[in-house]
């Protein structure tokens, strides 16, 4: 298994084998393996340590050490918070409704019906009697022959009341409820004396008892709903039990017997109270590297610009702190895992890369955490709903504003409030309305996505400098123009400077068509040319500025080749000695790619012949353009320069130079490495056209003369100034004294004469 990781992870550099055919060593593979390796152990043994200090203190259930309490800690004894719910549901008597009752009543009539037929039938005393006593069904014998006597010897007016006396208890029942228990001590004399009282005639007692003996059975059945509810409510009244260890109180001694309170209050003092042996160890080193390996695969797969080895360290810097702050937090109270800041990982990646390789990594980092240190699946629930948010709010972040940041912040925040909410709807159905005991938790994963993003502001320049990676807020920088390298581009090569600025209009508009990066593709752009900075003038958009003669007409055209092409190299050299990020430097190196001076290898074809000059002396040194943002560049440079040589063209023509150039790049194959399509190059072109038409739109033609005619038409009074007036004034003088001098000279050259 380590074998094939270790061949995967080698397999995914960008040199193939550590040892090549020739048996050479590669360092910079080997180097990309142990990086991997390094990450994937220190994780192994953060996410290990808790084993190992349990281990160490715990030995068959035995403690090895004493241990003493840091801090104060509160612990739920749950086996007697348990026992103590049992018992209280077992208090709980069982919830009875009534039945139907007409049963019943039907049964005190027919009995009533029976005994009126068998007292008007003509037969014997005797049978009427037996038929009676069958048909009473009395237990006690005595009270069974007492009741059939009276009911077949008394006057119909005392059958009838006897009979209205039991309706009327056998309603009183029927309204309380009829229990088993009870059947007997409701048939007894003193209970038909206690409901009927003064009203009833001592000779009916015993005829009613039976009667009702008769009559009367359990009408009561056991609501197993409501029975459950009560028990419910009940264990729910009882409060867990609380053991308190206080700071300096001792948890363990040596040789004692851990128990199940003894443990949590090791788990609160940040021991994993589960043991963990060697095999154990290798399961979470593997675990790790799996899911390091599925990210690592994917960015090779999708995300080929992000993987390198300054995007993948950043991934592999913050995964390390993010565990190791999991694993402080996770042995404290539950509410205290809300605060584990997962928001601010997801937002911090998604602005270093982007929103998808953000989430993906979360969520690996989530599963691989939440297996090894046992996360609630509620928690483990939360925090990946907070991570899709957490990457959406970033796609929609607008970078010249920095408070988007903390807007983002409260969006992950309201959605982890609202995804523990549902969740404790979900556990407690409505109870959570009359129970607000969630709050405490949602309000913590809510200022969780708040310090989040507060803490994703304060590190990103941090991150910028240390891993020289520049976010979108780094390039809102380098777009201010008062940028030391664009104020010197502006003054010592106005023209290039200009250039620079309609280049980055159209690679803006053309990276958004496309949904390329708008912002690179400006911030590139403004930068592409500062290699121009060392030899100006020799740039024809500069010459004219200063109004000096093309120096490339007194050089060789080999030599003018060297100068021009070496402005990518210069460029180079400018951007490391002011510190521009890796990206920029990109867009200098590649925006010519490996094109061809065709200018100079046209008059060193016609000086030399083509049959001494290749064209390969000719190009520049490359590389192609690897990203669309710097294809667009390329596209953008050539066609602003030669859409700018014509004169005054009309949109066919512009459109018709925009199509050539793209053209030419093409079959020249300088897009070949470039991950644009068709249908980008389509769009581009199109965007081009749109801007450029625009760029060159008629204007008002004014008279030449117009001027002289204004003065003709005395329709322009000119003002002269004070100093104007004075310097007349002084000149009128001059003159006077002149005059006078040469009236002098007359007057005695005529004496002379």
């Amino acid at each position: 298994m380590l074998h094939y990781i270790i061949f995967s992870v080698v397999k995914m550099g960008k040199i193939e084998k550590i040892f090549d055919k020739n048996g050479v060593f590669h360092s910079s593979s080997f180097l990309s393996v142990l990086a991997f390796l390094v990450v994937a152990i220190v994780i192994t043994a953060i996410l290990s340590s808790r084993y190992y200090l349990y281990q160490n203190i715990i030995e068959n259930g035995i403690s090895k050490k004493q241990i003493i309490a840091k801090r104060n800690i509160e612990v739920v004894d749950t086996q007697k918070t348990e026992l103590v719910k049992r018992e209280v549901s077992n208090k709980i008597r069982p919830v009875v409704t009534p039945v139907e009752d007409n049963y019943l009543k039907t049964s005190l009539q027919s009995l009533q019906d029976n005994v009126k037929r068998i007292r008007n039938q003509n037969s014997k005393y005797d049978s009427k009697f037996k038929e009676l006593c069958v048909y009473l069904e009395i237990q006690d014998s005595q009270k069974e022959e007492a009741v059939a006597n009276y009911l077949l010897n008394t006057t119909p007016q005392s059958l009838a009341a006897t009979f209205g006396n039991s309706k009327f208890i056998l309603d009183e029942l029927l309204r309380t409820g009829i229990n088993e228990t009870d059947i007997d001590l409701l048939a007894s004399d003193n209970y038909i004396i206690s409901k009927l009282g003064q009203n009833l005639r001592r000779s009916q007692i015993r005829p009613i008892s039976g009667i009702l003996e008769h009559v009367i059975m359990p009408n009561l059945i056991v609501d197993e709903y409501a029975t459950e509810i009560a028990r419910k409510n009940a264990v729910n009244s009882v409060k867990p039990y609380i053991v308190t260890f206080k700071k300096g109180d001792k948890i363990l001694d040596v040789g004692e017997q851990l128990t199940q309170v003894k443990r949590e209050a090791l788990k609160k003092s940040g021991y994993n109270a589960f043991e963990l042996n060697k095999g154990g160890i290798f399961g979470v080193f593997f675990i790790t590297c799996l899911a390091m390996l599925f990210l690592v695969l994917y960015m090779k797969k999708y995300e080929k610009r992000y993987f390198t080895p300054q995007y993948l360290a950043i991934i592999g810097a913050f995964s390390i702190v993010l565990t190791y702050i999991c694993v402080l937090i996770t042995p404290l109270d539950t509410i205290q895992n809300y605060y584990m800041p997962f928001p601010a990982f997801t937002i911090i990646i998604a602005i270093f890369t982007n929103p998808i390789v953000a989430f993906l990594a979360s969520i690996l980092l989530l599963s691989l955490l939440s297996l090894t240190l046992f996360l609630d699946p509620q928690i483990t629930a939360v925090f990946v709903f907070s991570s899709i948010m957490a990457a959406y709010s970033v796609s929609k972040i607008c970078y010249t504003k920095r408070f988007d940041i903390i807007k983002c912040g409260l969006e992950v925040g309201a959605v982890i409030f609202l995804s523990i909410m549902l969740i404790a709807l979900f556990e407690e159905q409505f109870e959570i309305f009359t129970n607000l005991s969630f709050l405490s938790n949602a309000t913590a994963g809510f200022l969780n996505g708040l310090f989040s993003s507060i803490i994703a502001l304060g590190v990103l320049p941090i991150i910028e400098n240390v891993f020289k990676i520049v976010t979108p807020y780094g390039l809102i920088e380098l777009a201010d123009h008062n940028q030391e390298l664009l104020s010197k581009l502006q003054y010592k090569a106005p023209g290039t400077y200009h250039h620079s600025l309609m280049v980055a209009n159209l690679c803006e508009a053309a990276a958004e068509a496309i949904g390329a990066n708008p912002i690179l593709a400006r911030v590139g752009a403004f930068y592409h040319d500062i290699g121009k900075l060392k030899r100006p003038l020799f740039f024809i958009e500069n010459q004219s500025y200063f109004g000096i003669e093309n120096p490339h007409t007194k050089l060789n055209p080999r030599l003018s080749k060297m100068v021009i092409t070496s402005h990518t190299k210069d460029g180079v050299e400018l951007a490391k000695e002011y510190g521009l990020p890796q990206v920029i430097i990109d867009f200098i190196q590649q925006h010519h790619g490996e094109g061809l001076a065709g200018h100079f290898y046209k008059q060193a074809v016609d000086l030399e012949g083509k049959e001494n000059v290749q064209e390969e002396q000719f190009r520049y040194p490359g590389p192609k353009p690897l990203m669309k943002e710097t294809a667009i560049l390329m596209l953008a440079d050539a066609v602003e320069s030669a859409v700018r040589s014509l004169k005054n063209p009309s949109q066919e023509q512009i459109e018709n130079m925009i199509n050539k150039i793209i053209t030419e790049r093409l079959n020249d194959g300088q897009l070949s490495d470039s991950p644009l399509t068709l249908k980008d190059i389509k769009l581009i072109a199109n965007t081009f056209n749109r801007i450029l038409r625009g760029m060159q739109h008629d204007r008002i033609k004014y008279q030449e003369n117009i001027l002289s005619e204004f003065e003709d038409k005395n329709k322009i009074k000119l003002q002269p100034t004070k100093e104007e007036k004075l310097e007349k004034r002084i000149m009128d003088k001059i003159k006077k004294q002149e005059q006078r001098l040469e009236n002098g000279e007359n007057n005695s050259k005529n004496d002379e004469n």
